[in-house]
């Protein structure tokens, strides 16, 4: 599958501090792409340089196959962006707002263009309110809207559902899912709220201190993450071969050598301990964990 961006070692520094240290990553095309990390961790520090609203101390930045200074510049053509606050004014609806961008790009037939971009983002029912009257959640689909009106292959978020209500992050989901598989945009949504973001994204990159810690799809996630019970015994091979012949679960590696993994669901450990208990073997402990990506996310950094 095509990458839309790579970066490669990656690099910004002020003065003697990083913000960003010696990242690479690579976003394929119809990913959407959860960048994870506290505030200050240098997600949007990443995402303006590859918007090119600051320059990197180091490293290459390849979007859309870019080879040079010149076609990067070219291919920000097809990336829409909403970094911080949108950009619109205060005093005009949405649609106003719209049609004043599609006059200064130039856009053809602007009324169909722009009842596609309200109807995407869910603003077509706003009628003659001005944009200082929206809610944060209008104001950053407005912000959404406008980028959808040059029809960008990329489409670039930063923090886009901070301050959102509970009713607002669910509209937002739904958005970004129909902008990806409707319209089949690339998108990369930085955040710290992992939780939403592990609704929407299907490919992750935890970000901490200016270095990227790690990078996993969401199918990778679950696999890793699927229930399971754990055994700890010091009859570890009597165990595993009752759970295995005479209740038919099946083992996943644990990497320890008195641990058993065991692939069922935590209302099932009644029954591996009943079990256990009529074959004589010595239970030290029995529990399901569970890791969610907030957990996981926190292990990591800390």
């Amino acid at each position: 599958m095509q990458n839309i961006l790579e970066v490669k070692n990656l690099s910004k520094q002020y003065g003697q501090q990083y913000a960003l240290r010696d990242v690479s990553l690579s976003i394929k095309k119809g990913e959407i792409y959860g960048l994870i990390g506290k505030n200050g961790a240098g997600k949007s520090t990443l995402i303006k340089i590859v918007t090119r609203i600051i320059h990197a101390s180091s490293g290459r930045v390849s979007l859309f196959g870019s080879s040079n200074s010149q076609e990067w510049t070219e291919a920000l053509s097809r990336v829409g962006a909403v970094i911080e606050t949108p950009v619109a004014h205060a005093h005009l609806t949405a649609f106003d707002n719209l049609l004043y961008y599609c006059i200064e790009r130039k856009i053809d037939n602007p009324s169909k263009v722009i009842q596609e971009c309200l109807t995407y983002v869910g603003l077509t029912k706003t009628g003659k309110k001005k944009f200082s009257e929206f809610s944060l959640g209008m104001k950053q689909r407005l912000g959404i809207a406008i980028t959808l009106l040059a029809k960008p292959d990329l489409l670039i978020l930063d923090e886009p559902i901070n301050g959102l209500d509970p009713v607002g992050i669910k509209e937002f989901r739904g958005m970004i899912r129909r902008l990806n598989q409707e319209l089949g945009i690339t998108i990369i949504i930085s955040s710290h709220i992992l939780s939403e973001l592990y609704l929407v994204a299907n490919k992750f990159g935890i970000i901490n201190q200016g270095r990227l810690v790690t990078e996993f799809t969401k199918e990778e996630f679950d696999r890793e993450s699927e229930d399971y019970v754990v055994l700890k015994t010091d009859r570890i091979q009597q165990a595993g071969q009752l759970v295995q012949d005479k209740l038919h679960y099946q083992l996943k590696p644990s990497g320890k050598d008195d641990e058993l993994h065991i692939l069922a669901q935590p209302h099932e450990i009644r029954d591996i301990t009943r079990e256990l208990v009529l074959s004589d073997i010595a239970i030290d402990e029995i529990y399901a964990p569970h890791r969610d990506l907030e957990k996981y996310f926190t292990n990591l950094v800390e």
